[in-house]
């Protein structure tokens, strides 16, 4: 399964330190190609043994270095494309990884599906469940809130706190353990994207099934 990926060098931790805080440009692109092979090749190497290891996953992105606004030298993250504004996420940094899934910039449509979905006596219960038990799990459970409850809907609605999130973001903090620098982080990070598999197929089926 983890064929093609070794785990991340140890030296591509030496390389961050170096891109540390605001690095010179001269600092950057001394840094490039080093950053290159030792701390992007093997997340694309990762993502690779991710999508043969399941096809809904082979729609996937790995962020390039130029991505300043990001300060993508700091970090390296990707992405894998399920639907329409939800995406699984990947990011390694001197921290190690992180994994997560992400309904965000959504348009007004699936804003207003996800609300139905959530007020629904049927699909708003599995979606509580579905979050604790990711939050058991380890799971930080976040996204952009309104401030304020949400007209249409009663002050005292069950779930009145999910009506009012704009996204909605699972992320956990998978370490810096010594399997970093092994085949096995892809297993770590294939054993998180099944822990949220379920919220990722309400989010397809409840928001983005309608594109």
């Amino acid at each position: 399964m983890t064929e093609g990926f070794e785990g991340w060098p140890r030296d591509a931790f030496d390389v961050l330190l170096r891109l540390e805080g605001e690095p010179s440009v001269r600092v950057r692109e001394e840094c490039r190609r080093e950053r290159e092979e030792l701390v992007r090749r093997p997340m694309v190497e990762l993502l690779d043994v991710v999508a043969a290891a399941d096809p809904a996953y082979e729609d996937f992105s790995v962020w390039g270095y130029g991505d300043v606004l990001l300060q993508a030298w700091q970090r390296q993250s990707a992405i894998v494309r399920l639907a329409r504004n939800v995406e699984l996420g990947v990011r390694f940094d001197l921290d190690g990884l992180e994994v997560g899934l992400a309904w965000w910039y959504a348009p007004s449509e699936q804003i207003e599906r996800y609300r139905a979905a959530v007020a629904d006596a049927g699909t708003g219960p599995r979606l509580v469940a579905g979050l604790r038990r990711l939050e058991r799990e380890g799971f930080v459970i976040s996204g952009d809130l309104l401030k304020r409850p949400l007209r249409g809907y009663p002050a005292d609605h069950p779930r009145a706190e999910l009506l009012r999130h704009r996204s909605v973001i699972a992320s956990r903090a998978l370490g810096c353990d010594e399997w970093v620098h092994t085949p096995a982080a892809a297993d770590r990070v294939l054993e998180a994207f099944a822990q949220l598999r379920p919220l990722a197929r309400w989010l397809v089926r409840n928001v983005s099934a309608t594109v």
